[in-house]
């Protein structure tokens, strides 16, 4: 018996060493709370500027230590250090200011400050040694979001081990009542190790001269790039008052790619890049400034002070962990010759409004620019805009931000069918395209009575039902996107097998037959095509013929003419935009390797002209495949398990999304059918989805969008499906007072592109204030307590019922009193630990994210190719899917 209470003794301690070790992640801050000065009660309600959100993330809470400036244009600095000594990433930023008081905040890593004291100011410089920018904020802009596996790298061997905040206080006339300022950043850092690490790449002119009253002055940058890939999320501008307008980007073979273009008079905070580009080896990064020297009587040089100017384009960008660089520059010109070539864009001054100007603009003109780099040291202050005035007139900013915050990074979103579309009711043959026109009405391309099966063609691919004649109902429809009504309908007596479809930019259709081996250019209310491309029922594989045709698309930037060809071809062709043509690449794979450029069957098209690229569905490779448009070099190829053998259609939408659709799974398969939204620039899924009326049988087209509405074209269940981007519904359980509240929230619906398979625990810092936060640690502590205390407690009863049993039992019980004994005390253990059955719930202390469940799918068919199965014989019924034994022959659709 002392044994059992000895050991119950040492599972008691046991418990506690565990119950105190779990609330290590708060105790591994002790070494900052010793060295840290405590901020006011009057700042945040409670001294605890590191909050716990588990075992591996954490906030940092950096703010100006009550400070009252007594002078407009007053610059303070204070540091913080980081509290780990380990490696942790900087994953989410949430400001703490207002433009009332606060004109602009920089947030900069260095691993010495210029000053040890609680706050100094900022002509002491920022830091000792090379300092990073890593957050800036300025005039109530939208605040930077890093996209999911993302993050900057701090501590350990290579990071930043300090944190430098610099707080503009333009106009100081908000501190009247002598009132103190705690104006910051929360940081919210993980443990997790990120994939991707995030830098700043600065492009500065350091010698620009602008002379009096002349109009325009350009200044130009350009360097080569000369490291490992990288992909640019975020841009931010920064000129001083004579600043019109600043651009930045991407020069590849002599073909410009918009970075990112604003006007610096508007916040100059971090905007995201709209859509995704990825700079490469040799690539020139490019930038132009565009100054008016009207108004001054003298000439105005670089400098650091209002009266000088400012010609800053940042880049803030991420790379593969292995070849990350956290901070690089150019100041340089290598290329004067080229920039003949930038885009008239460019030069073009975005207006603003002259209340904002004057908002902007204020009588304190005694700036200075922050200490950026080496190459600008004298520079010790770094001016976002301007000098603000407290003008009653900011709803203009704040629509501005609200704006820009609806194109932010976070793209926390899934997709599901648009159960009150009545679309899917709509009476269609075999649907096999779909597009969006100009004004975002949905394009329906179908078959109308006729259909693709085994008998339509011959063994060399010459359309044998002939005599059918043309379609004669409307085979192109207009529906309006909202309530499926229909707008249009023109295609009768045209087409004899519809194929691919999409619209230009002037609202054409474009489509492909493959019974007619054409490619048609059709006016909206044209009844005649105005560019037919091919000859009428004869395959062929030179320049003037096709062979089953099956998508085309038109480059909005040059008119240029893209043609996949085909079922019976492999190959991308390019047409000039009046129909000639210019060049062609691509040949068959054969049926064991696949290698870039190479097809089996290119069966759908995705032209990407903001980043100059062309993305093919490989049909029967299983994978997309992305080319440059002018010249067909292949650039990569995005496959995934989940898409199984086949790949039927592509389509990329804004916000740097790719969006696809696969087939049906071969028998011996796992993988359903599906659709899938990729992030484009790293080719990871980010969401699935599937019906929840009908099941898909056959998609065969795919369009989204601005909006992230999608729709999918079944050519075998002869429907189109809407889907929407849903809000998700974020959990977190936050302990007060030792008891659990589920919290529910609804997480913003801003775009910020989710990488699968990342770490996603940064939702905690979403609208979640300070205030908060501080309750949820300090509360967590005292909940630990209770459990604790709360465990103790029947373990201690359960002693003295033991002794006490004990005591009795040789008056009472007698020999066999012991077995009684051993009995009851199992019975109470064995409630005691049915009551402890679950523990502690550890996951109730952090977030849970419930997923929309995508199971449950039923498999309507096992058929392995794209042919349109014959729905009374069973028997493929369309060349698009092949029902042959493995391997397969392609299928068509």
């Amino acid at each position: 018996m002392a044994g059992f209470v000895s050991n119950l003794l040492i599972l008691l301690l046991l418990f506690q060493n565990i119950c105190l070790g779990f609330r290590s992640p708060l105790s591994v801050f002790k070494r900052y709370k010793d060295i840290s000065t405590s901020l006011p009660n009057e700042c945040l309600g409670s001294d605890q500027p590191v909050i716990s959100f588990g075992l591996s993330d954490f906030a940092l809470d950096i703010r100006m230590p009550a400070v009252t400036p007594k002078q407009s244009d007053t610059y303070l600095c204070m540091s913080v250090p980081l509290p780990v000594d380990d490696e942790a990433y900087v994953v989410d930023f949430k400001p703490h200011a207002s433009m009332d008081t606060v004109h602009h905040m920089l947030l900069f890593g260095c691993n010495e400050p210029s000053s040890t004291e609680n706050y100094w100011d900022c002509d002491e410089g920022t830091c000792k040694d090379k300092s990073n920018i890593l957050y800036a904020w300025a005039r109530n802009a939208p605040p930077t979001r890093l996209p999911k596996g993302v993050g900057f790298r701090v501590g350990g061997e290579t990071g930043s081990r300090y944190f430098v905040l610099q707080v503009h206080y333009g106009d100081v006339s908000a501190f009247r009542d002598k009132h103190k300022d705690c104006s910051g950043v929360t940081l919210h850092l993980t443990h997790q190790k990120q994939p991707l690490i995030a830098g700043m790449y600065l492009m500065m002119s350091v010698n620009t001269v602008i002379p009096p009253g002349k109009k325009v002055v350009d200044a130009d940058i350009a360097c080569h790039y000369k490291r490992s890939p990288m992909h640019l999320f975020a841009y931010r501008v920064h000129t001083h008052r004579l600043g019109k307008v600043v651009s930045g980007y991407r020069v590849r073979n002599g073909q410009w790619t918009l970075i990112g273009r604003q006007s610096p008079q508007l916040p100059q905070a971090f905007y995201p890049v709209k859509y995704p580009v990825d700079i490469s080896y040799d690539d020139i990064l490019a930038a132009r400034c565009v100054f008016s020297g009207e108004g001054r009587t003298t000439e105005t040089h670089i400098g650091g002070t209002a009266n000088d100017e400012m010609c800053n384009f940042y880049i803030m960008y991420y790379m593969e962990a292995k070849h990350a660089v956290s901070y690089m520059t150019c100041t340089q010109n290598t290329n004067p010759e080229m920039f003949r070539n930038i885009p008239q864009e460019a030069n073009i001054p975005i207006p603003v409004k002259s209340d904002v100007m004057k908002m902007m603009h204020g009588h304190h003109e005694e700036t200075k620019d922050s200490d950026t780099s080496s190459l600008l040291q004298q520079d010790k202050k770094e001016d976002i805009l301007d000098q603000e005035t407290k003008d009653s007139d900011a709803s203009y900013l704040l629509q501005q931000a609200k704006k820009e915050e609806a194109e932010i990074l976070d793209q926390d979103f899934q997709i599901e069918e648009a159960v009150e579309w009545t679309g899917l009711d709509l009476k269609l043959g075999q649907v096999s395209g779909l597009a969006l026109d100009p004004d975002n009405n949905l394009v329906v391309f179908h078959r109308g009575d006729h259909v693709w099966d085994e008998n339509s063609f011959d063994s060399k691919f010459v359309y044998q039902q002939r005599g059918l004649g043309p379609i004669e109902q409307s085979t192109i429809i207009v529906l309006n996107p909202s309530n499926a009504k229909l707008l249009h309908s023109t295609g009768k007596s045209l087409f004899y097998l519809p194929h691919g479809l999409s619209v230009d930019k002037n609202g054409n259709y474009w489509v492909t037959d493959v019974a007619l081996h054409q490619v048609f250019k059709l006016g909206a209310k044209d009844k005649e095509p105005l560019l037919t491309l091919g000859v009428p029922l004869q395959p062929g594989s030179d320049k003037n013929h096709f062979c089953q045709p099956t998508d085309v698309a038109v480059d909005p930037i040059t008119g240029s003419i893209y043609v996949s060809d085909g079922y019976c071809n492999s190959r991308i062709i390019q047409f000039s935009p009046n129909g000639l043509y210019v060049m062609q690449w691509g040949e068959e794979s054969s049926l064991d390797r696949s290698e870039p450029g190479q097809f089996r069957i290119p069966h759908s098209l995705a032209l990407i002209p903001d980043l100059s690229q062309l993305c093919v569905a490989d049909r029967e490779n299983g994978r997309i495949q992305c080319f440059r448009l002018e010249t067909g070099e292949f650039t990569r190829e995005i496959k995934h398990k989940a898409f199984g053998r086949e790949l039927f259609a592509v389509s990329y939408g804004p916000g740097g999304l790719l969006f696809a659709v696969n087939g049906m799974p071969y028998p011996e398969e796992t993988e359903s059918v599906k659709g899938f939204v990729m992030n484009f620039s790293t080719g990871e899924i980010i969401d699935t989805f599937i019906p929840l009326r009908k099941s898909f049988e056959m998609p065969h087209d795919i369009v989204a969008s601005e909006d992230r509405t999608v729709f999918v074209g079944d050519v075998h269940a002869k429907a189109v499906w809407k889907f929407a981007s849903v809000e998700k519904m974020e959990h977190r359980s936050v302990k007060k007072a030792g008891i659990e509240v589920q919290e529910t929230k609804e997480s913003e619906t801003i775009a910020e592109a989710r990488l699968k398979n990342k770490p996603e625990a940064r939702d905690p810092l979403k609208n979640m204030d300070k205030q908060h936060l501080v309750q949820q640690a300090s509360s967590t502590g005292v909940s630990f307590v209770l459990i604790t205390t709360l465990l103790i407690i029947p373990v201690v009863i359960l002693l003295v019922i033991l002794v006490f049993i004990r005591w009795r039992k040789p008056t009472v019980y007698g020999a066999d009193g012991e077995r009684k004994l051993d009995s009851n005390s199992a019975r109470i253990l064995g409630r005691l630990r049915g009551k402890g059955g679950g523990g502690i719930n550890l996951g109730n202390f952090f977030p849970s994210h419930k997923g929309y469940s995508r199971k449950g799918f039923d498999r309507l068919s096992t058929e392995g190719s794209d042919q349109e199965k014959d729905e009374e014989d069973g028997t493929d019924s369309e060349e698009e899917c092949s029902a042959s034994p493995l391997p397969p022959p392609p299928s068509s659709s």
